[in-house]
């Protein structure tokens, strides 16, 4: 952090005049202590200001934050980090569609806010459901809306302000792509694209796929998948997605580079996740893993909240499905299923809605009585469509989290030691919820097999103390690290600024797939092969020719 090294330095200097000054006070020897004492404190004030005045100068960087997406689940996370850098004395300016209310000194918003609703659209179009059909919308969904955002984005009057002032920054904190140095940071798993931009393995094999299931260790058909739909997404983000965006960039620039050559701009990529959750994989040394950056010390709960948690005789589940799955669009069947669950356990339950969610909407106007006493009964279920996420998983009577997994509530539980029940929806979901499985963090349960029984039994299951145990222990491993995940993502930023002149990027980022796959060594090989086969074949034929004329005249004799 920015203030823990300017003390550090100051430290340094005066530790190394400290010396001198010493052996002159021994040589002196002066009576008046108490005023030799203010005198050298006079003396290191002056020593010490312009000190500091130099080091802030020279740590202080200018950071242009770039996020045109309006998804609020994926800003919640990066805004912490914005936050941070600014507070340590960083220069920050954000192009966000989520300005402050009270930003810190040096935080600048430059609004893409319009007065609608704006979060995570992705899910109205999709039921919660998982389909061959939802996860190609997925794919619609990127084309459609990174289209509309970068049009907004480039649109924005204090973003062409800022363009035409030529401002320079020392660094860019984004998902897309400028000339200053670039530091990419992700909120979710590596998206297809990812792999070969950083020159990043990727088989199909032991490699978890962004949007499907199967973890790092998929069945034949999961593997067939993958490899199908790794070749959609690529295909619709090649050749759909990055034409449209060159041509719209072209209608308000001149000479704008291909953006792929871009893309191959930026230093780092800073990933949300760490290898205790989503297992080892063969990273270059520019893609940094800072999973749980995000997360703050958990505060006490308060009010109705405090009280309905510590009343309870047992533990408390907590549920929620982030900002992004509409509970309006859950089925009758699964909505009776999760409040069977509920009443058949024990435990009490918080549960958080989405705004959109009423009671007077289907599904919930379609429950019977039965479920119904199960919903209104205030002393199993607190509902709330806003819930200080972090403070109730980090309460200890809290001992198991209810998610769609989110990346983020996925660290979040991670980092309280909180086991999961993983029920993924879309987007990175399904990955995520193989690596908390595969991890021993929690189970999964697949949305199109939710039933009152199967939800019962996961929930049994992670309560087990032999699995929260294990749980502990590897939350213990989570936090075991040289850094802290916040001051691991500020030193790469800063690390960024200073050496940006430099190419971090691995060799195996560039080179062509016909020779990363060997394919031009095996055409020489079957070539070669071919010639000496043609060379025998050629040497040969003749021989045996000339071996039927003879035996042919033997005959004839």
């Amino acid at each position: 952090m920015l203030s823990s090294n300017l003390a550090k330095f100051v430290l340094l200097r005066h530790s190394q005049h400290r010396g001198s000054a010493h052996s002159a006070g021994k040589l002196r020897r002066r009576p008046a202590r108490a005023h030799s004492t203010r005198t050298m404190r006079y003396h290191l004030l002056t020593f010490i200001l312009p000190l500091l005045a130099l080091a802030y100068s020279t740590n202080a960087i200018k950071i242009l934050g770039i996020f045109p997406y309006d998804g609020k689940s994926h800003f919640i996370v990066i805004k912490v980090l914005l936050q941070e850098l600014a507070r340590r004395g960083h220069d920050v300016t954000v192009i966000s569609h989520f300005p402050e209310d009270n930003p810190p000194k040096n935080y600048h918003d430059i609004s893409l806010y319009i007065p609608k609703e704006t979060t995570d659209s992705v899910e109205d179009a999709t039921r919660i459901e998982r389909s061959y059909l939802s996860v190609l919308q997925v794919g619609i969904f990127l084309v459609t809306n990174g289209k509309e955002t970068c049009k907004v984005m480039l649109e924005n009057k204090e973003v062409q302000n800022l363009i035409n002032r030529k401002e320079k920054f020392d660094v860019v904190l984004t998902e897309q792509f400028n000339r200053a140095p670039v530091v990419g940071i992700t909120t979710h798993v590596l998206m297809p694209w990812h792999y070969k931009r950083f020159g990043i393995p990727n088989n199909p094999s032991y490699v978890s796929f962004h949007f499907l299931e199967g973890g790092t260790k998929p069945s034949l058909i999961q593997r067939l998948e993958r490899v199908v739909f790794d070749v959609y997404f690529k295909a619709l983000y090649y050749f759909v997605t990055q034409r449209a965006d060159q041509n719209m960039l072209a209608q308000y620039y001149n000479d704008i580079p291909p953006l792929e050559e871009l893309g191959r701009d930026i230093k780092f990529l800073l990933l949300n996740h760490h290898f205790v959750l989503t297992g080892s994989s063969l990273f270059p040394a520019n893609v940094i893993e800072v999973g749980g950056f995000h997360i703050a010390k958990a505060n006490p709960l308060s009010g109705d909240l405090k009280k309905f948690v510590e009343e309870a005789d047992q533990a408390v589940i907590y549920i929620s499905f982030g900002t992004t799955v509409r509970l309006s669009l859950m089925s009758l069947q699964k909505l009776e299923a999760i409040l069977g669950a509920i009443g058949e356990m024990p435990q009490r339950f918080i549960w958080r809605w989405d705004k959109k969610t009423s009671m007077d909407k289907k599904p919930f106007n379609q429950l019977s009585q039965k479920y119904l006493d199960i919903l209104t009964d205030k002393k199993k279920i607190y509902i709330g469509t806003w819930l200080p996420q972090v403070d109730i998983l980090g309460h200890p009577k809290v001992l198991a989290f209810f998610t769609h997994a989110g990346m983020g509530g996925t660290t979040e539980a991670i980092h309280f030691g909180v086991p999961l029940v993983a029920m993924p929806i879309t987007g990175d979901q399904p990955a995520n919820a193989a690596a908390i499985e595969e991890s021993g963090f929690g189970v999964q349960q697949p949305v199109n097999d939710l039933t009152k029984e199967s939800l019962v039994e996961n929930f049994k299951k992670v309560l087990e103390p032999e699995f929260r145990e294990k749980v502990k222990q590897r939350t213990k491993a989570w936090h075991d690290r040289p850094l802290s995940p916040i001051d691991t993502a500020v030193y790469w930023i800063e690390y960024t600024a200073r050496n940006g002149n430099f190419t971090f990027r691995t060799p195996a980022a560039d080179v062509p797939c016909y020779q990363y796959v060997h394919l031009d060594i095996a055409l020489v090989i079957v070539v070669i092969v071919a010639a000496v086969l043609l060379l025998i074949k050629a040497v040969w034929s003749p021989r045996k020719k000339d071996k039927k004329t003879v035996n042919s005249k033997k005959k004839k004799q």
